[in-house]
């Protein structure tokens, strides 16, 4: 997990509002043919972080359903502040096309703040 990463998870940690071991860090490992595939059980009160190094310029393709409401967002860091080009409220399924702005990690994160685990997807293909 790269610091600046850590740094907000600390933080988050820190002031009580996520258990260490409610936490889910998954790095992108691209495939030869430039996607990525992630399905997991999201549990009740947790969140995913799905997050991977772009280079300026990049396209993603990106969709990804769930068997209940989730909190989405896509995002990255710069400094102190936290960008978001993509975000969603209780949702169960988006799709769409991320244009990395700037050289940097980005993540995709799902909270799941209902009392049931939920399946969820995740596709990635770079353009």
């Amino acid at each position: 997990m790269k610091i600046r990463h850590a740094l907000p998870l600390f933080l988050s940690l820190a002031a009580g509002a996520v258990d260490a071991a409610e936490t889910d860090l998954v790095s992108i490992n691209w495939s030869p043919e430039g996607r990525f595939v992630h399905e997991t059980t999201l549990l009740a009160s947790r969140f995913i972080e799905v997050c991977g190094q772009l280079a300026a310029g990049s396209r993603i393709d990106w969709a990804f359903e769930a068997a209940a409401p989730l909190n989405f967002n896509i995002h990255f860091h710069e400094g102190k502040q936290v960008r978001f080009p993509a975000k969603r409220d209780q949702v169960t399924k988006a799709d769409g096309t991320l244009r990395a702005e700037v050289a940097q990690d980005y993540c995709w994160m799902w909270t799941n703040k209902t009392a049931a685990d939920a399946q969820m997807k995740l596709t990635l293909k770079r353009q």
